[in-house]
């Protein structure tokens, strides 16, 4: 198989082990890390780092990272691109220099990701009795199915429900034109909001709330995952009524301690004054 027929089939090989069907994925985050046990962030980064996998070979751990952005297509496109590497394991040694947008494993990794996002069958079941396809048929899949109008044009087109000029066509519409257009602008707006936020892996920030219940951990740690200040996030465990337990310090009595006894029966009078004496010669040499 090629790299558009192997992510394909791929993607929908991860729908059907993990009984996702072929309805719109919501928080792509949440559904990585419940059904592959993978670390996700939401970070801050750079306009042109959209998003990065990094493997621990010792430990076989395996992270996701992802930019914080205005553009949250953008975000769930990377979030499955980078799901495809971990899942066909193609992991590089190679520094980020050497990466090439046009390699095998890149786009077999950017078919999974529009397969696992738009599933054919599931566009043609949101179809269905729609009537034309027109314009507005592009803005109802790039709103239902969470995607940018390229990868939706390019999902129409494979569906065969466009050609390839209106697919070339519609590839250039952006989705803030969509919603406007289309009256859906304000779900856009909240959409941005979701995608600017950091975001810390679940698992890891759990951790640092059990440490925290325990008394091992200072509240600073999380606030610091959350990207949030000391105070913000002390309230807010507070109003979920966490409350660190105090391991405190149990001071005991003198009085309270066992009698030891120490037999030396064993020791002769000789034997500690001569270790006494042999010390003293020593000092004064």
């Amino acid at each position: 198989m090629n790299a558009e027929e192997d992510g394909r089939a791929a993607a929908e090989r991860f729908r059907a082990e993990h009984n996702l069907g072929v309805q719109p994925l919501g928080d792509l985050v949440a559904t990585i890390e419940s059904t592959t046990g993978v670390d996700v962030a939401v970070l801050d980064a750079g306009p042109d780092e959209h998003g990065l996998t990094m493997r621990d070979p010792s430990r076989d751990a395996v992270f996701i990272g992802v930019a914080r952005t205005r553009n949250p297509m953008r975000q769930r496109s990377s979030l499955a691109h980078e799901l495809a590497h971990v899942l066909f394991e193609d992991w590089s040694d190679v520094g980020a220099g050497h990466w090439r947008a046009n390699k095998p494993q890149e786009r077999r990794a950017d078919a999974f990701a529009r397969h696992l996002i738009v599933p054919l069958d599931g566009l043609d079941q949101f179809l269905v009795g729609r009537g034309p396809i027109d314009m507005s048929t592009l803005s109802a899949t790039v709103q239902r199915f969470l995607v940018s109008p390229a990868m939706a044009a390019i999902a129409l087109h494979q569906g065969g429900y466009i050609d390839v000029a209106r697919k070339n066509e519609w590839k250039g519409w952006s989705t803030p034109q969509l919603a406007v257009r289309f009256g859906w602008r304000d779900q856009y707006t909240v959409l941005q909001a979701d995608s600017d936020q950091r975001r810390a892996p679940q698992r890891l920030l759990a951790r640092a709330i059990r440490g925290y219940v325990e008394g091992v951990l200072p509240a600073q740690a999380i606030a610091t995952l959350r990207g949030m200040s000391r105070e913000a996030t002390e309230l807010e465990l507070r109003e979920a009524g966490i409350v660190a337990n105090d391991p405190g310090i149990i001071w005991t009595s003198a009085d309270d301690l066992p009698e030891v006894t120490v037999d030396l029966s064993a020791l002769t009078g000789d034997d500690v004054s001569t270790e006494r004496g042999g010390a003293a010669q020593d000092g004064t040499q």
